[in-house]
């Protein structure tokens, strides 16, 4: 019987990686049977070659997630390749070859779980520990940068320093960046834009207090968000802060990736202060469309790019500042005082 190649993809339906996964499917060979198991919410968006076939599309649901992995290990066989391009391995032992193409840094439990919603937190805490403890089923990792493979290498052996060194390859791949507008309807022209789903870790929060910092200076950049209805909170956030100091932060809504492309040609600037990425999509199309870049002074950043201005992304004066240095307006620099004034401060006391 020849070898079968099953793609694993359940919950890959927005984001980086369905635009990975959407490459992913349009390059397989011609002629060739390739078996996949996809997420049910991504159906209508994709366009599936004769020679694909989809075994199930997974609703999201728990129900259909546990059939979803009973379907995986009955279609699979010895000598067989699995590709779980969802980032875990396997819940139920399989016989194939398993290879793990790892996207969320989150899950080396490196961020803590405090700054998510708990409904978020419990999902994330489960998934933590599923990637852990099954880990030793999985034949091969594919990551997209070496800072992720020095990472996933430290998380695979920690506690357990006699255990051998997982396999790990990198392969970071990418569509060609196209400019245009992607029929992007606006004519907008934005100071800056930050493509982010409102994830605490892609650090929203920080960003706003930013803009609000700057506001009180009487800078008031326009920034555009790309945040989905999902994201009720941030939003509420947004409005009250552009109620109170008068900030332009203004939400595009969730576009689909024709149109991101598009919006990058309404910038000026890119601003990315995520607080952990494995990959940064949005960093090396900015960079391959010639558009600055200011972002976090982070390991994932350097990967993949190289930004006009960094900054500290736990601290909202920090991404102020650096945005001020890339508009080219002065900062507020402390006032020297001498000894004998603070002496003449302590007498009027």
């Amino acid at each position: 019987m020849p070898k079968k190649v099953i793609l694993f993809a359940p919950n890959v339906h927005i984001g980086g990686g369905f635009v990975l996964l959407k490459l992913l499917l349009s390059a397989w060979p011609a002629g060739q049977p390739l078996y996949a198991v996809l997420d049910a919410r991504a159906q209508a968006a994709l366009e599936m070659p004769e020679n694909i076939t989809v075994l199930q599309w997974v609703k999201p649901s728990v129900l259909a997630r546990a059939r979803a992995e009973l379907v995986l290990r009955n279609a699979s066989a010895e000598g067989d390749d699995v590709l779980c391009f969802h980032g875990l391995p396997p819940l139920l032992r399989n016989a194939a070859r398993v290879v793990v193409f790892l996207q969320n840094r989150l899950y080396f439990g490196l961020t803590p779980l405090s700054i998510f919603s708990l409904r978020t937190a419990l999902r994330l805490a489960v998934e933590l520990r599923w990637s852990r403890y099954l880990r030793f089923r999985v034949t091969e990792y594919l990551v997209q940068t070496p800072t992720m493979k020095r990472d996933l290498i430290r998380w695979f052996t920690l506690g357990h320093p006699g255990a051998p060194r997982p396999q790990v390859s990198v392969l970071p791949f990418m569509a060609p960046v196209e400019p245009g507008n992607g029929g992007l309807e606006t004519g907008d022209e934005w100071d800056f834009v930050y493509v982010a789903s409102g994830d605490a870790h892609k650090n929203h929060r920080r960003l706003i207090d930013a803009w609000c910092e700057l506001a009180q200076q009487g800078i008031r950049p326009r920034l555009a968000l790309t945040l989905n209805p999902l994201d009720d909170a941030l939003l509420r956030h947004v409005d009250v802060m552009r109620a109170e100091f008068g900030v332009e932060i203004h939400n595009l809504g969730q576009l689909p990736h024709s149109q991101v492309l598009g919006l990058y040609r309404h910038a000026k600037a890119l601003i990315f202060p995520s607080l952990t990425e494995s990959f940064g999509l949005p960093l090396l199309e900015a960079q391959q469309l010639g558009l600055p870049i200011l972002a976090s002074e982070l390991d994932y950043v350097r990967d993949v790019c190289e930004p006009v201005q960094t900054f500290d992304p736990q601290s909202a004066q920090s991404i102020a500042r650096a945005v001020q240095r890339f508009l080219k307006l002065p900062e507020p620099q402390v006032a020297m005082h001498t000894a004998t004034d603070v002496w003449g401060v302590l007498s009027q006391i």
